[in-house]
């Protein structure tokens, strides 16, 4: 199996709880937008502890990037990355993963499940191609909502936080059939998913009632 060791260059949270890994770039390391590889702490124990998290840079950056949710109460792999800090090394093994990019859509995203849409907006906007695209991204309340203000940067309009438990106090709001039939348009080509697998199910079944054909929807395989 393919096999990197990497230095961790900073981190910081970008939420409470989402935690962004900025890494040495091994030598001819590739990947598309979307993309994954699994990834083990370089600590005595922890090399074999293999967990699968996205790329959220660009191919084309000098760096990889990561951005993870972070699950202290659980006392697993993410709690101790949470206390990686610059210096510390992971292992990064090959590269793998079936959402990428195909064609303007809808993407609706659940929680950390935003994480291969990040590199897929930041590679869109860098080749002037974002138009066309429309986030519908679902979290608990706002101090949940990953990287807001640059995907509001990113989409505008087109940038839809739908929260169940809004501190606005406003009635809190899921991604069902009924919203999703609001955002298909004739020019929506995809409907790109990912979240936790029982989101991803009951999307991906939403968008089938509709009538979006199977071919069309893009999900982790």
């Amino acid at each position: 199996m393919e096999k990197h060791i990497v230095k961790v260059l900073k981190t910081e949270f970008v939420t409470h709880n989402v935690k962004r890994f900025t890494l040495e770039k091994p030598a001819g390391y590739t990947f598309i937008s979307g993309q994954a590889t699994d990834v083990s702490i370089n600590k005595p124990g922890l090399e074999n502890e293999l967990r699968p998290f996205t790329f959220t840079c660009l191919n084309s950056d000098n760096y990889l990037e990561f951005t993870i949710k972070i699950y202290g109460e659980r006392n697993g792999i993410t709690e101790k990355l949470g206390e990686l800090n610059a210096g510390d090394e992971l292992i990064l093994h090959e590269v793998f993963g079936a959402i990428n990019y195909q064609g303007p859509g809808l993407f609706i995203a659940g929680g950390a499940g935003l994480t291969p849409f990040i590199s897929i907006f930041r590679q869109l906007k860098a080749e002037n191609k974002l138009a066309g695209n429309t986030l519908l991204f679902a979290n608990h309340s706002e101090d949940d909502i990953i990287l807001k203000d640059e995907l509001d940067e990113m989409l505008g309009q087109n940038h839809i936080d739908i929260l169940s438990n809004p501190s606005t106090g406003v009635q809190g709001k899921h991604i069902d059939e009924d919203l999703i039939k609001r955002f298909i348009t004739a020019k929506t080509e995809y409907y790109y998913i990912c979240g936790p697998d029982e989101f991803v199910a009951t999307m991906k079944s939403d968008l089938l009632e509709l009538g979006i054909p199977e071919d069309k929807v893009v999900i982790e395989q």
